[in-house]
């Protein structure tokens, strides 16, 4: 008597054969949604210029050319020049047509602009933060065990990072939407004069650390006054130090 034709699928053949093509599958879509997640060229190059001057690995005065920053970065020449348009539309560099991009060192008077800016606004947010609410303090009191841990690890840009932090915490407290965007404005020339004022004075982080206990503990005891006074020392203090100034 013949054999009965076999009603086996070929797929049913193979099981190997079925994982292999799953898992080909499962691997072509993973790639395919990490190449549509990966940002575009040109905010590559931004991100990698703009970390670099925050953090001073490139320092004021430092002349970028096209070349070395799209070989760095591993991209063409076109969306270098996206990047370096927009970075200098921010204030960060100079554009020179055919030699490259200067990077802008930070001047006295923008030195003085930023401070005086930063205690109109941290000083009103120091008063308007008492009194305190449990959450507030909470999250203070982690942002300075944060920033101690850093400081022990010598990671200077973190640090500035993480110091930035503790005073926009305060500032997004006091409620006031108009205050905390010009705040955040000032972001990326707060977070480079910190690393520099780190680099020249490496006593400076032990006490901005204990200021910024300081002004929590004044917080903690609803001392308006004194944590506006705090503030006042703290910030103004920077002044002189970018400056050079201090003895």
């Amino acid at each position: 008597m013949p054999a009965a034709p076999s009603t086996v699928k070929p797929s049913e053949k193979s099981p190997e054969k079925n994982v292999a093509k799953v898992t080909a599958k499962a691997t072509a879509g993973v790639t395919a949604r990490a190449a549509v997640k990966r940002p575009p060229a040109a905010e590559r190059v931004y991100t990698h210029i703009k970390e670099a001057v925050l953090d001073r690995r490139y320092e004021g005065g430092t002349l970028l050319t096209e070349g070395d920053l799209a070989e760095a970065v591993g991209v063409s020449r076109t969306p270098v020049r996206e990047a370096l348009l927009r970075l200098e539309v921010e204030g960060l560099i100079k554009l020179y047509p055919k030699k490259g991009a200067l990077v802008l060192a930070v001047s006295a008077q923008e030195i003085a602009d930023v401070v005086e800016t930063r205690l109109l606004v941290e000083e009103f947010a120091a008063r308007k933060a008492v009194p305190a609410s449990p959450r507030l303090i909470a999250r203070l009191e982690e942002l300075l065990e944060e920033q101690r841990l850093l400081a022990e690890a010598g990671d200077l840009a973190a640090v500035s990072v993480k110091d930035r932090c503790f005073h926009a915490e305060i500032v997004r407290n006091a409620g006031n939407e108009i205050l905390s965007r010009l705040y955040d404005q000032l972001r990326d020339r707060q977070l480079r004069m910190g690393v520099a004022v780190m680099e020249a004075h490496p006593g400076r982080i032990a006490a901005n650390i204990t200021e910024h206990g300081e002004l929590l503990e004044a917080i903690r005891a609803g001392d308006a006054e004194g944590a506006a006074q705090v503030v006042r020392r703290h910030v103004g203090r920077v002044k002189v130090l970018v400056r050079g100034e201090d003895r």
